[in-house]
């Protein structure tokens, strides 16, 4: 259960009541969050800084409508996803890459032809080593969007399935099909940097 704050509620009615310091109050305090998440599925600094100023725009236009059931910072958010996915969508001129030369490859038998490198670090480890950690994002900037788009929806935004198909408007099978594929390319395309 999300908990309103009464500094919350006190913003919401000094944006619905148009006040310009509010406003900037607003954009001060979540910029920085948004950015970062804006960053992670846009490929360039100039296409993440148009969304963000997308999302402000968006709530500046529909807070009257705001109902203070909700955190400010998650419909925020929200939108500023919203914001994303739309200027991706806008984005695909270019045709999209196959993921399947990042996927791995079976033999006739079902084996895996190149086995999978053990990863002996833990999760934890692995994720503090900043040169990894730039591999990791580099990976998946690498991924073709269509698959990219969902790996970041559900494992870094935590969004769920049948949310995440919403927004995508597709089914939850095909969010599940395209996690598992971006999970198993990103896992090839990591697999040479995981070797001791």
């Amino acid at each position: 259960m999300q908990i309103i704050t009464a500094d919350e509620t006190e913003l919401v009615a000094r944006l619905q009541a148009g006040e310009d310091d509010a406003f900037e109050d607003l954009t001060k305090e979540h910029s920085p969050s948004l950015l970062r998440t804006a960053r992670r599925f846009l490929r360039s600094e100039e296409d993440a800084r148009d969304a963000v100023q997308d999302a402000f725009i968006s709530l500046f236009k529909s807070i009257g409508g705001f109902e203070s059931n909700s955190q400010l910072a998650t419909w925020l958010h929200r939108i500023l996803i919203n914001c994303c996915l739309m200027r991706l969508r806008r984005q695909r001129r270019h045709p999209e890459e196959d993921i399947e030369r990042f996927l791995p490859r079976f033999s006739d038998d079902g084996r895996q032809i190149e086995q999978s490198v053990p990863w002996t670090e833990s999760a934890e480890a692995i994720l503090q080593r900043a040169e990894l950690r730039d591999i990791v994002r580099s990976s998946i900037d690498n991924l073709p969007e269509r698959y990219r788009v969902v790996l970041l929806l559900r494992d870094i935004e935590e969004i769920s399935t049948g949310e995440v198909a919403k927004l995508l408007d597709v089914t939850p099978n095909a969010v599940k099909v395209r996690l598992h594929r971006a999970r198993q390319a990103l896992r090839t395309l990591l697999d040479p940097h995981m070797k001791l």
